[in-house]
């Protein structure tokens, strides 16, 4: 996930996100439901709906045995580190078999347990309230619709989660619907697992969208509102696309979807821009203000790097996803951080920046790593569940990236430029995901050596990754034929987007900073510093 900044820097716009609290797993993490199969979802959206903000949402199954059947909403969206607690915009929740209601309760707060059900099927219906603009929450407008599967689909607690299972759409004829599920029929769709059901949103609506093939699959880009993304503009974004998706797809030689859907809103309530990942899409949310600006395709670049890096190539201790409790790991910099790092580098092998454009921009991470309190890469990565209020929540983005920098720079120098980080991002990929895994702190570190003609990394890890000292810039520079010279820029306190124009606009205020002080609001246009 990506989000634009809460720091100001004077060389590029950074990525940080917006996470939530965690919570104690529930009662029913214990718990086992009655084994269910035939399992198909749909979701029913259209102008009644919509202008009641409400998604409504059927459920359909056969229940095995005797037990109770136990369903539960997940509690977070994978990507967007944060306990949402989905099951608290459920709405009117009911449970029949052959039109006669079923009894049930709740187990804990997001799993709904029906009683005296028996074998047979069994149809559960609710309304959703879908009034939260964010990329891993629902949200509609009187034409249209984003959710994730995450906010709407119920899973059997406590039984295994590869279960097929189908969605059908029902909508207004002449709106569109948008997804990266496999496609059965108009508006049907199928999924493999349960996992795979939750990672693939939803447009539904009246949106723009149109497809080009890139590296050899066809890519779609869905705009919301129709028109937000039009003419030169969007011709821009095309050509960023691209131009950014080839290089990463290079790195691990292969393209891993059978299609890839861009899913963009734009939208003047949002302040901002932000992405969250998925395997074969992503959805941004921005300000309209972020059309055209310099940073959008860095997020392009960050959040299709995602398919390869999170949704693929995963630490281990998110491998797999389990939906009802935070699952916080001491990697997420590698997640991350690294992410961004080759959001950087699809950008200037993409020749979308020159040369000085990456140096520009991996300066300004350096800047914001220095401003920020001095903390380790693996506490950062840990601490995100629980939203620190110390300056150091997000630090794993500029941080990780500027990581993933010197450890390209020192396996190339140790391997005579014959290696490079690309090598270790392709061989885990091959060992662990291929072979239906996630990778452990010790794996990466092997391969990093591997890559590096078996130079050890344990004194840099100590030091720099589960240590706080400063990064060794000094000593990792020259090894690359570059040199890092200090400027002193005032620090006044703004995020800043340059919209369409080519205007500098203020898109966040630091609370307390010079900029706030001195009278500065979200939406000025800065004119000089």
């Amino acid at each position: 996930m990506i989000r634009t900044p809460r720091v100001a820097t004077t060389l590029a716009l950074l990525a940080i996100p917006a996470l939530a609290g965690a919570q104690p797993a529930g009662a029913a993490a214990a718990a086992r439901s009655a084994p269910i199969a035939n399992v198909g979802y749909t979701v029913r959206f259209d102008r009644a709906s919509a202008a009641r903000r409400l998604i409504h949402v059927e459920m359909r199954f056969d229940a095995g045995g005797a037990a109770p059947v136990l369903l539960s909403l997940p509690a977070w969206t994978p990507g967007a580190y944060e306990i949402s607690n989905f099951a608290k915009w459920v709405i009117g929740f009911s449970a029949e078999r052959g039109g006669k209601a079923l009894d049930w309760d709740k187990l804990d707060a997001d799993t709904w347990r029906i009683r005296g059900a028996g074998p047979g099927p069994i149809v559960v219906r609710f309304d959703y309230r879908a009034d939260s603009l964010d990329n891993a929450m629902a949200w509609t407008k009187p034409d249209f619709a984003l959710f994730n599967g995450t906010n709407l689909f119920l899973y059997p607690e406590g039984r295994p989660l590869d279960y097929a299972a189908t969605v059908a759409v029902e909508t207004d004829p002449a709106w569109r619907v948008v997804t990266g599920m496999h496609a059965t029929g108009p508006n049907r769709f199928s999924a493999p697992t349960y996992h795979d059901l939750v990672d693939m949103p939803f447009f539904v609506g009246t949106f723009d969208v149109d497809s080009q093939e890139v590296s050899g699959k066809w890519t779609r880009l869905a705009t919301y509102p129709a028109g937000s993304l039009a003419g030169g503009a969007r011709a821009t974004v095309w050509s960023q696309l691209q131009k950014v998706i080839p290089p990463e797809v290079a790195v691990f030689g292969e393209a891993p979807w059978e299609h890839y859907t861009v899913m963009q809103i734009a939208d003047p309530s949002y302040g901002g821009a932000s992405g969250l990942e998925h395997q074969n899409s992503h959805v941004d949310v921005i300000t309209p203000a972020a059309i055209g600006s310099e940073f959008m395709p860095s997020l392009y670049a960050h959040e299709i790097f995602h398919a390869f890096n999170v949704k693929r190539l995963r630490p281990a201790s998110l491998w797999p996803y389990v939906y009802d409790r935070p699952q916080p790991t001491t990697l997420l910099w590698v997640s991350e951080g690294i992410t961004d790092y080759y959001a950087d580098l699809a950008m200037v092998r993409g020749k979308v920046v020159n040369p000085d454009g990456f140096y520009m921009l991996t300066a300004g991470k350096i800047g914001e790593v220095q401003s920020a309190p001095p903390v380790a890469l693996e506490d950062a990565s840990l601490s995100t569940w629980i939203h620190p209020v110390d300056g150091t929540g997000y630090i794993y983005y500029p941080k990780g990236s500027l990581a993933g920098f010197m450890l390209d720079v020192m396996i190339r120098d140790a391997s005579d430029n014959r290696r490079g980080l690309d090598d270790v991002m392709r061989a885990l990929y091959d060992a662990t995901y291929k072979r239906g895994r996630g990778f452990t702190e010790a794996e990466w570190w092997a391969a990093v050596s591997r890559a590096a003609n078996g130079k050890s990394f344990d004194d840099f890890r100590r030091r720099y990754i589960d240590g706080r000292e400063p990064f060794p810039w000094n000593a990792v520079l020259p090894l690359a034929g570059l040199r890092g010279e200090v400027n002193r820029v005032p620090r006044i306190g703004v995020s800043s987007l340059q919209d369409s124009t080519g205007a500098v606009r203020v898109s966040e205020l630091t609370p307390g900073g010079a900029a706030e002080a001195a009278g500065v609001q979200v939406g000025d246009v800065l004119v000089s510093v």
